[in-house]
């Protein structure tokens, strides 16, 4: 309970801060790709279980305040952002490479916090592998 409050508190700083803050500039209000280079980053938990298992616990903690329960970006933070949170139902999303969205978890940009410092390295991986389960 003392860590889903403290992960509630930090997300809510980051959005608070970033609403506040951070205002786009005009190349981040455009569509968001990751570098080339991020498809050939091979995910090393696809189709692991106990991954996405860990990844939805995470979700849940991390992302769900702005990406919303269901992944359709529109969690109650999310309504404020702008840009607004990616869906992750999209057909933009789905066709996006696990390294691309793992490199977009890992890096941000506002106002979406970069979790490079704040999340492992698999823990990111676990994020991607939920995050997948939204476009079934």
């Amino acid at each position: 309970m003392r860590n889903r409050s403290k992960n509630y508190i930090l997300a809510v700083a980051v959005f608070i801060f970033s609403a506040v803050t951070i205002q786009a500039t005009s190349q981040e209000k455009g569509e968001w790709k990751a570098p080339k280079e991020a498809d050939l980053i091979t995910n090393p938990f696809k189709g692991n279980a106990d991954a996405i298992k860990a990844g939805k616990k995470l979700y849940n903690q991390q992302c769900a305040i702005c990406h919303g329960d269901t992944g359709k970006g529109d969690g109650v933070a999310g309504m404020a952002l702008n840009p607004r949170p990616a869906s992750f139902r999209s057909e933009r999303v789905k066709n996006e490479s696990d390294g691309a969205m793992f490199w977009k978890i890992t890096n941000g940009r506002a106002p979406m916090a970069s979790y490079k410092d704040l999340l492992t390295e698999e823990q990111r991986w676990q994020l991607v592998n939920y995050i997948r389960t939204f476009s079934k």
